[in-house]
């Protein structure tokens, strides 16, 4: 069995520790905030951002570094993608080299444009990166639903190591080569699923859903293969299938603050109402830098940076996307006259 340590105490940090527990490793959560690691030490459980899951005993809380950190066999790092640089510079005094650091949140570098893991290499030059990301909500995960997931490393004996670490039989973990596109598409899904939320929130139906997750795969597809993905994995579970639960589940902070948006509440006043980090905001700016860096048609990214930072009414938006240029389903497709 391993000692993990984990970095990051929010709600998906603390359902993969309930995880990697059940299955007998050693976890250390880590968390800047006193009063979460006296909760998590006290009551054994996450009280606010994941209540009613109960953890082993075998998890402990620190809100040093150091002790997460030093004599870990693998480090997973949860904060939010917006503290992944700020976090990653504070971690690298006690890192060894070579320890593996597992990257679990989703997002982009807004000024950057890179990844997570990206990020992770450049402030921790000595250590191994690896991502673990798929349709996975923590409130499920912590109860033990089977939940399926992929494992991405630049080494196949890495990425092997970290299905090791966490499959169990309600826990399936695939592998994957490709970190890239894993990321990529991991980030982009939930400024697609702001927008499905959006349409919930404004009225429409399952038609509408319909239509944004499929024309989202496409342009996730699009976006994420001209950046260097690859298609296989925009069409798994860290693609189509993180979208479409994303797209679907109350469980999602996306969703939600998509709908608070469609029935008139301004993006602020939605974060504010949700009371949890909307990723989807902060990667929104990211997608679209990134789709005119490889001058690729994102119609639906387009429309919710406008939402989010323009002004523009989310019916107005919706609008735009109905009455574009007449267009093909699929360029590669031809007819034979």
């Amino acid at each position: 069995m391993a000692k993990i340590g984990m970095i990051g105490a929010g709600s998906w940090g603390t359902a993969l520790s309930y995880e990697l527990a059940s299955r007998g490793h050693t976890v250390t959560m880590w968390s800047i905030d006193r009063q979460e690691v006296d909760m998590i030490n006290t009551y054994h459980e996450q009280k606010v951002k994941l209540p009613g899951v109960m953890l082993p005993e075998t998890i402990t809380a620190s809100t040093r570094l150091d002790i997460a950190i030093m004599g870990m066999d693998l480090l997973v790092l949860a904060v939010p993608s917006m503290f992944t640089r700020k976090t990653a510079a504070s971690m690298a005094p006690y890192v060894r080299d070579g320890q593996l650091i597992v990257s679990v949140a989703k997002g982009l570098e807004e000024d950057t444009l890179l990844t997570l893991t990206q990020i992770i290499e450049q402030e921790i030059p000595q250590c191994e990166t690896a991502v673990l990301c798929g349709p996975t909500h923590a409130e499920e995960v912590g109860r033990g639903l089977p939940t399926a997931i992929v494992a991405g490393a630049g080494r196949k004996k890495t990425a092997e190591y970290v299905q090791d670490i966490f499959m169990s039989d309600v826990f399936r973990v695939y592998t994957s080569p490709d970190t890239l596109g894993m990321q990529l598409g991991a980030a982009v899904k939930n400024v697609l699923a702001l927008a499905a939320g959006i349409a919930d929130g404004i009225g429409y139906g399952d038609n509408t859903k319909a239509a944004l997750i499929t024309r989202g795969v496409s342009e996730m597809s699009r976006l994420g293969i001209a950046a260097g993905g690859k298609a296989e994995t925009f069409n798994g579970l860290t693609g189509i299938g993180d979208l479409i639960v994303t797209c679907a589940s109350m469980h999602s902070r996306n969703r939600r603050a998509g709908i608070l948006i469609g029935q008139g509440k301004t993006p602020e006043e939605a974060m504010q109402e949700v009371q949890q980090v909307v990723e989807g905001v902060y990667s929104a700016k990211a997608a679209k830098q990134l789709a005119e860096k490889y001058g690729v048609d994102t119609p639906i990214i387009d429309r919710m940076y406008s939402i989010l930072f323009e002004g523009c009414s989310a019916k107005d938006a919706v609008r735009e996307l109905m009455v574009r240029d007449r267009k093909k389903e699929a360029e590669s497709l031809q007819w034979n006259s």
